[in-house]
């Protein structure tokens, strides 16, 4: 930015426009989860939005997924460089999912419309939503994919107009031939186009306002804001190279652990974090493409290292240095599936939580369930395919001075539940049978770990078919600084008298009568359980947080336990 514009920068100038990016960023979230037409968007909020300045740098987003907006530039950049910005014109879109070329699993597909004002670039407006079907070997999700091309209908980095290919034309006729329910999917598309139609409007209107040589030197200030914050945040943690592990279950064929792991080094005001050692990439669709590497190791750095009301943009991570091995579970070369991306992601935040908490004991969670359940139930009927897809967290670890949250979703998801009411209006071949959370799932400590939940389906006709990828089903989720593990997940299958134990990986055919019963893992414990207030372990056997068991056994609450 050059001096002129520096000292043509009033500072309350600086504020307007920077209050007035983040707010657009969020109406645009708002936009997209109230337009959409599939549960999953419109309920569950799997989507984002966000600002970007005309060189593809985030500026400003809506507080909705971290991990598909933390490398939202690594999605922008191939996109730029096949047809520069300076090309385009108005109408012109980007459009990506290809997990190879910046993108990350193909349900999430990213949108970028170019903002003129006066006939000048002056920024992008961008969302991603997750799509309910794209394709591929089965609805919804193919957890038996052995390639990405089996799981969905790849869209490289691309340019598109919208007056041209949209509405009616050869995109949106090519993308509705190649899924089963291209309602709903053609409706979410619509919903991200509208969504980005009213961040060209908020940006239009600041130009006007201010103009654009003001609006472009408060957008680069807002950069340079949060790097200076963030390189303070840093600098204040003691130097050293620290190092963490974790590891996911199996790889949905063996039984064996595939490790993750961190070494993070802190040097003055830049942090590395080096994911050295990890396992390679595996044949089944737990691959985690290197934009969701990115974002899921900037994510633990921000939350432990800075404040929250640091703003999320690029300029948080110009102190930040990312590496996995290509080859890896982290950095998969292609073909690789990388539906289940999330699954490994997670293991990477473990891993650097875990490495963090050496430098900033005070500042850190224990390990939590930290994986996204995925259960989708499909359904082929005389109307064509009905497909119903939910994302499920479970327990947080327990902090310092804070129990775990309770039945949430992950971190880098943060999706809500679809709620029950919902899921009666929109599908007719299962109901959900009960809903509820877990008890004595947390693990304990001076702080407990949060609770996984609990959702069982009937399943009310025949001919449904049940797909799902989770973890946490063998190795519990460790707890920290002498609080213990919290409590596996568990998936069951109830047929009449019979009730079988599911795997966490795979597709399993269900009969009218079936009870689907889901049970996801709990969060583990911080401290010695020994020093939580008797008070506290009172108020969680009141509500049935914990058994009368463990309140005697672990905490010796004694009489209260009886």
């Amino acid at each position: 930015m050059s001096i002129a514009k520096q000292n043509r920068l009033d500072p309350a100038d600086q504020a307007v426009i920077s209050q007035g990016l983040s707010a657009a960023a969020r109406e645009m979230g708002a936009k997209l989860i109230r337009s959409a037409y599939s549960p999953i968007v419109r309920e569950a909020s799997d989507c984002a939005a966000a600002l970007l300045d005309r060189h593809g740098n985030v500026v400003a987003q809506a507080e909705l997924i971290p991990m598909q907006l933390g490398s939202i530039g690594a999605t922008f950049k191939p996109c730029a460089e096949l047809f520069p910005p300076e090309t385009l014109e108005e109408g012109d879109f980007y459009i990506n999912n290809d997990p190879f070329h910046g993108g990350q699993h193909l349900p999430d597909i990213f949108l970028f419309s170019p903002i003129f004002f006066e006939g000048s670039l002056v920024g992008f407006s961008a969302t991603v939503a997750h799509h309910l079907d794209l394709g591929g070997g089965a609805p919804g999700l193919n957890p038996h994919a052995t390639d990405v091309h089996q799981e969905g209908l790849i869209i490289p980095p691309s340019k598109y107009n919208h007056k041209r290919d949209w509405s009616g034309g050869p995109l949106e006729r090519l993308i509705r031939a190649n899924i089963r329910v291209p309602d709903q999917t053609i409706g979410d598309f619509n919903a991200q186009f509208a969504a980005n139609f009213i961040g060209m409007e908020r940006v239009r209107a600041l130009c006007g306002k201010f103009g654009v040589e003001i609006f472009e030197a408060a957008m680069a200030e807002l950069l340079d804001y949060s790097e200076r914050r963030m390189r303070h945040a840093i600098a204040e943690a003691p130097d050293g190279v620290y190092k963490g592990e974790d590891a996911l279950d199996d790889d949905g064929i063996g039984d064996k652990p595939l490790p993750v792991r961190a070494t993070v080094t802190i040097d003055g005001d830049t942090i590395t974090v080096d994911f050295s050692g990890t396992c390679d990439q595996v044949t089944m669709n737990l691959n985690c493409p290197f934009a969701s590497t990115i974002a899921t190791a900037l994510s633990v750095v921000k939350s432990v290292l800075t404040s929250p009301d640091i703003p999320f943009n690029e300029g948080s991570l110009r102190p930040v240095t990312i590496t996995a091995p290509y080859g890896s579970i982290l950095n998969p070369k292609p073909p690789a599936p990388v539906r289940a991306r999330l699954t490994a992601s997670y293991r990477a935040y473990n891993a650097v939580m875990k490495a963090l908490a050496q430098a900033a004991p005070e500042n850190v969670i224990a390990t939590g369930f930290d994986t996204t359940e995925s259960v989708c139930l499909s359904h082929l009927g005389p109307n064509g395919y009905r497909i119903s897809l939910e994302i499920f967290g479970g327990g947080y670890g327990g902090g310092l001075d804070q129990d775990g949250c309770d039945a949430v979703d992950s971190p880098m998801s943060n999706c809500g539940n679809v709620p029950i009411e919902a899921m009666d209006l929109e599908y007719d071949f299962f109901r959900v049978a009960a809903y509820s959370l877990r008890p004595d799932s947390g693990g304990q400590g001076r702080s407990r770990g949060g609770m996984g939940l609990c959702r069982h389906y009937e399943i009310l006709k025949d001919g449904v078919t049940f797909a799902t990828y989770s973890d946490r089903f063998r190795l519990a989720p460790d707890g920290l600084f002498g609080g213990t593990a919290g409590r596996c997940a568990e998936t069951h299958l109830k047929r009449g008298d019979e009730i079988m134990e599911l795997p966490s990986k795979g597709s399993f055919a269900l009969q009218q009568g079936d009870i689907l019963m889901i049970e996801t893992g709990g969060g583990g414990g911080y401290g010695d359980p020994s020093k939580r207030k008797l008070e506290k372990v009172a108020q969680d056997l009141a509500q049935a947080f914990i058994s009368p068991e463990t309140a005697r056994t672990v905490y010796g609450l004694g009489e209260a336990a009886e």
